[in-house]
């Protein structure tokens, strides 16, 4: 039986320690990064009225609103002219949603109303029936039901106080389905997966990830941002199960050199596989410094002048000197690349500025996205 002395301990330690801090990979599970051809929401959108405000809603001005109350009260069996109507505790509203995929009749979901008259809050009020229609015209869902609004608008004597935005506001839960989008994810006994972001190499990993864990080839690419899944009668069994479990694979991503610029806030993001070529570059600041002084001009005595005033202006301009530095070559690495151009002392706007040059001069190994 072998002894462990104090300094074996120690250096097992040591190894147990780095082996739970390994470096991370950059493989990510593929529901993460991908998506399933046909699985995906349909917008919903209708009109309606949100009614008892308090002296917040749309005014007279509006005249579509009053037309709603119109209609709205003509089929409760009440006539009355459109012109005649004179209230501020209505609001006239969007009313937009989206249908998830899979929804069934009797499911709920949450609806957001946007004000489309000049009513200065929804605070308080509620949704009266609306129905809410989809593309092709049809009513899948309908909504009614207490607004809630994540902010207030307030006047009196004079002065005014808003807080977040009062004119749009959601009902939680405020829709019910009616009908549901026909769809049969597995009529065709295939399933399509879709990257996020099409890249030739990631889907040929996807497909290599697939096939190895079905343990026959059953997927291939479509294209370089599709992979076709064959589903056999023995996986037709219990597709869902199956759909789940390939999921979550985890796929080792082939991420493109590529660096954001942002020059409204002097943000600069880049990737570790950015490099640059060799290039001599430098770097210096134009220095321009304006001085007015002002002085008084006395007249020598008994000359019978008057006294003046004199401005006297010094204009100076400086460059900063700062030789050619060489930069790049060898395929750097992104904490190299940093660091070099942290020597240069250049700002992050000047780096803006750098990256940019870089890539007119065809020395920038990336994708340049300016924001």
């Amino acid at each position: 039986m072998a002894i462990l002395t104090h300094s074996s301990r120690l250096i097992l330690s040591l190894v147990l320690v780095l082996c739970c801090y390994a470096a991370p990979t950059s493989a990510a599970r593929l529901k993460d990064i991908a998506d399933v051809e046909g699985v995906r929401g349909n917008q919903l959108v209708g009109y309606g009225l949100v009614v008892g405000l308090n002296g917040t809603g749309d005014g007279n001005s509006s005249v579509f609103t009053t037309k709603s109350i119109a209609n709205m009260l003509e089929k409760s069996g009440l006539r009355i002219d459109s012109t005649e109507i004179k209230v501020k505790n209505v609001a006239a509203v969007m009313v937009t949603s989206t249908l998830p995929a899979f929804a069934r009749p009797g499911s709920r979901i949450d609806v957001t109303l946007s004000s489309l008259g000049d009513a200065k809050s929804l605070q308080g009020g509620n949704l009266i029936l609306s129905t809410l229609k989809g593309a092709d015209g049809n009513v899948y869902a309908v909504a009614q039901g207490a607004v809630n609004v994540g902010g207030f608008s307030i006047e009196g004597g004079g002065d005014a106080a808003i807080k977040n935005h009062p004119t749009v506001g959601i009902v939680p839960a405020g829709a019910t389905v009616e009908r549901a989008i026909p769809f049969d994810l597995f009529q065709s006994h295939k399933v399509r997966i879709t990257l996020r972001e099409s890249d030739f190499t990631t889907l040929t990993r996807v497909v290599g990830v697939i096939n190895q864990f079905l343990g026959r080839p059953l997927a291939v690419a479509v294209d370089g941002g599709t992979a076709e899944i064959a589903f056999p009668p023995d996986v037709m069994r219990n597709p869902v199960a199956m759909l789940a479990k390939i999921e979550t694979l985890e796929v080792e991503r082939d991420i493109g050199a590529r660096v954001v610029v942002n020059e409204k806030t002097g943000t600069i993001i880049m990737g570790d596989a950015v490099t640059i070529g060799r290039v001599a570059l430098a770097h210096g600041n134009l220095n321009i410094t304006v001085r007015s002084e002002t002085g008084v001009s006395q007249p020598t005595p008994f000359s019978g002048g008057t006294t003046t005033e004199v401005t006297n202006t010094d204009i100076q301009v400086g460059e900063e000197k700062k030789g050619l530095a060489v930069v790049g070559g060898g395929q750097p690495t992104l904490g190299e690349l940093v660091k070099a151009l942290n020597a240069l002392g250049a700002t992050p706007r000047d780096l803006i500025s750098i990256f940019q040059a870089l890539k007119k001069a065809g020395a920038l190994n990336a994708e340049l996205v300016v924001m």
